[in-house]
């Protein structure tokens, strides 16, 4: 039995998406050219893949056993591919990218023409926000996320450590006077970060506080954040990759510099399960890894 392994990447898809239309789009197919894509399989393989409905679409139960022998067959085509390709070098087609829009801007765009340079068959989407979407529902090979990552089944790479310091500006603290301690913040303008309303921190002999963050703004935004801090708004928790240069310029100062912030948000490289890594991934992925080390250490090296 021979399959056309585009037939199985469509499959693939519309189980991932559940709807025909959807996953064909991203194929450059009508439906009726995806429905017929999917018919001539079923009829290859001699059974029904697909309850289908005017409102729905799932997987029969020979569907949900094929499925998984289908992304196995698409991985050893990929690995076979790639093998006889023998080098990055042959990187091509079209790669979906996506990341949060001020990490984005400041580690992944200013390289994007190098990147593309290097690799002139390589087409790129990238996609910059700050909402987490489902990299494979959505069909992304690739997303640069920060933080700590929740159980999934996502494939993650660490690609640099992201230290956080807590600062504010010369102004504010001759205003409102300079925290000795965790527990000093209480009488301070203190600005969280969407939903961390309580800040830990890690003293020298090891001890953990927990501090209310309380102020009279709160925004979800890192790049609004460091904007209120500058301007005397008040105390802020900040990646050094976004104030590392204001810090340098005395712009802003570190709060309590004996107590370390206790969390470590990771910069993290995530990809779908289960697929060998294409050529164009991996180029992008190594290239864009050596750029954001480089950018972290331009912007707070010396500081840590």
């Amino acid at each position: 039995m021979t399959f056309d392994l585009k037939n199985l990447d469509l499959f693939v898809r519309v189980a991932a998406l559940g709807a025909i239309g959807k996953a064909g789009a991203e194929f450059n197919l009508s439906p009726t050219n995806a429905t017929q894509r999917i018919q001539a399989l079923e009829s290859d393989l001699g059974v029904k893949l697909l309850n289908r409905t005017t409102r729905s679409i799932s997987l029969t139960p020979d569907g949900e056993i094929f499925v998984d022998h289908a992304k196995r067959i698409l991985d050893a085509a990929e690995e076979a591919r790639q093998v006889l390709s023998q080098s990055t070098n042959s990187a091509s087609g079209l790669l979906r990218v996506t990341a949060s829009a001020t990490f984005g801007r400041a580690h992944i765009v200013p390289f994007l023409s190098e990147f593309l340079e290097r690799h002139p068959d390589v087409t790129l989407d990238l996609n910059l926000t700050d909402a987490v979407i489902d990299i494979v529902e959505q069909g992304y090979e690739l997303a640069f996320r920060i933080g700590e990552l929740a159980p999934s089944s996502l494939l993650a790479q660490k690609i640099d450590a992201n230290p956080e310091w807590l600062v504010a500006s010369p102004a504010y603290l001759e205003r409102a006077g300079r925290p000795q301690k965790p527990a000093d913040l209480a009488d301070h303008a203190c600005l969280p970060l969407g939903n961390m309303r309580h800040w830990q921190l890690t003293g020298p002999d090891g001890r953990i506080h927990d501090v209310p963050a309380t102020g009279p703004v709160t925004v979800n935004h890192g790049e609004a954040m460091s904007v209120l801090v500058r301007a005397g708004v008040g105390i802020g928790m900040a990646a050094l990759w976004h104030v590392g240069p204001d810090i340098r310029a005395g712009r802003l100062v570190h709060v309590l510099p004996e107590y370390r912030v206790t969390r470590e948000p990771d910069i993290w490289a995530v990809r779908p399960p289960g697929r060998v890594m294409p050529a164009r991934v991996k180029a992008f992925l190594d290239f864009m890894q050596r750029r954001i080390i480089e950018t972290n250490r331009q912007r707070y090296g010396g500081l840590t």
